[in-house]
C-alpha cells in the first residue's frame, strides 16, 4: 500500500490480508451501527471514531493502516487523513463495509466473535509443544479474528485451570468447544464458528491441515508436507512455543498464499535447452 493511496479498494484490501505487507484494519463505525452489524471484516479492530487521541498511540507506525467505515465517508475519511497529516501510512477503504459486503467478500460472525471474545486482545490457552493444529489455529485467529490474540501453552492438565483463572480461551484439547469433532481437527471448528467455512482458499487450506493432523494425507497432496515440516520445526525448537509458532506463522502465510495465487502454477527442470 503506497503512502499517495488514499483509498484502497474492497479487492486490493483483500488480497493483502496474510501477508508481509497486511495493514492494520481499524474499524470506526459509530458504536450503535457497529452493534448491529452480523459481519465484520476479517482481522479488523473496532475503535471509538470520536476518540483518536487515546487511541492513536496504539497502532503500529511501522505497518501501513487502513480505516473501514460504514460506507466510506466522512468518519472513514477524516480520521484517515488525521492519521496520515501525522505521519502515518494511512489510507481509507473505499466504500466502507458496504462496497466489501457488496463484493461478496468473507466476513467474521460479529456475534461469535463477541461471544467468545468479550474481552480483547483475547487470551488463548492450550498444550505445550504445539505441532500442526495449534498452530494453525494461532494463525486464523491472528490473522482474520483477533489480530491482537495473545496465546499461552501449559501442560494437558492445566488448560482446563488456566483458562477459568485466567479468562483464557481453551481450544485443541477434548472437551472444549473448540476442539475436533468427528474427522474434522480444530482449525475446521474455527471457520465454521466465525463463518469462514466458505472462503475457498481457508477451506483448501483446512483440507491441508486436517489431513497433516489427523493422519490423513490421501485429503490433500500438500497434507505430507506440512506433517514433515510442522515435526520437523517441532523437533527443532524445543520448549520454544512462542519462537515455533513463529516460524509456523510464515509457513501457514505461504500456504494460504499458494492457495489464493499461486495454486495453479505449475514448476518444473526443463528437459531440453531452449
Amino acid at each position: 500500500m503506497l503512502a499517495s493511496r488514499f483509498s484502497l479498494s474492497p479487492q486490493e484490501l483483500w488480497r493483502s490480508l496474510a501477508t508481509p505487507n497486511a495493514p492494520q484494519i481499524i474499524d470506526v463505525r459509530r458504536r450503535e451501527i457497529y452493534e448491529q452489524v452480523p459481519g465484520l471484516i476479517p482481522g479488523s479492530m473496532w475503535r471509538e471514531p470520536t476518540d483518536l487521541p487515546g487511541w492513536i498511540g496504539t497502532l503500529d507506525r511501522s505497518r501501513p493502516i487502513v480505516i473501514t467505515c460504514k460506507l466510506g465517508k466522512e468518519l472513514s475519511q477524516v480520521i484517515a487523513s488525521e492519521l496520515r497529516g501525522q505521519g502515518y501510512n494511512a489510507a481509507q477503504l473505499a466504500g466502507g463495509q458496504g462496497a466489501w459486503t457488496d463484493a461478496g467478500l468473507p466476513l467474521v460472525d460479529r456475534a461469535a466473535a463477541d461471544r467468545l471474545m468479550p474481552q480483547r486482545p483475547s487470551l488463548w490457552v492450550t498444550r505445550r509443544h504445539p505441532k500442526i493444529d495449534r498452530i494453525a489455529c494461532p494463525w486464523l485467529i491472528r490473522r482474520f479474528i483477533d489480530p491482537e490474540a495473545r496465546f499461552v501453552f501449559v501442560d494437558p492438565p492445566y488448560v482446563a485451570d488456566a483458562a477459568t483463572n485466567f479468562g483464557a480461551i481453551p481450544f485443541d484439547i477434548a472437551g472444549v468447544e473448540i476442539s475436533h469433532v468427528g474427522e474434522t481437527c480444530s482449525f475446521d471448528t474455527l471457520l465454521t464458528m466465525f463463518g469462514l467455512s466458505d472462503e475457498p482458499s481457508l477451506a483448501r487450506l483446512a483440507l491441508i491441515v486436517r489431513g497433516a493432523d489427523t493422519a490423513r494425507h490421501d485429503l490433500a497432496p500438500e497434507a505430507g508436507g506440512l506433517h514433515a515440516i510442522s515435526l520437523g520445526l517441532s523437533a527443532l525448537a524445543g520448549d520454544d512455543d512462542h519462537g515455533l509458532l513463529r516460524q509456523g506463522f510464515a509457513i501457514y502465510d505461504g500456504l494460504f498464499a499458494w492457495a489464493r495465487f499461486a495454486a495453479d502454477e505449475k514448476h518444473n527442470w526443463p528437459s531440453k535447452a531452449a
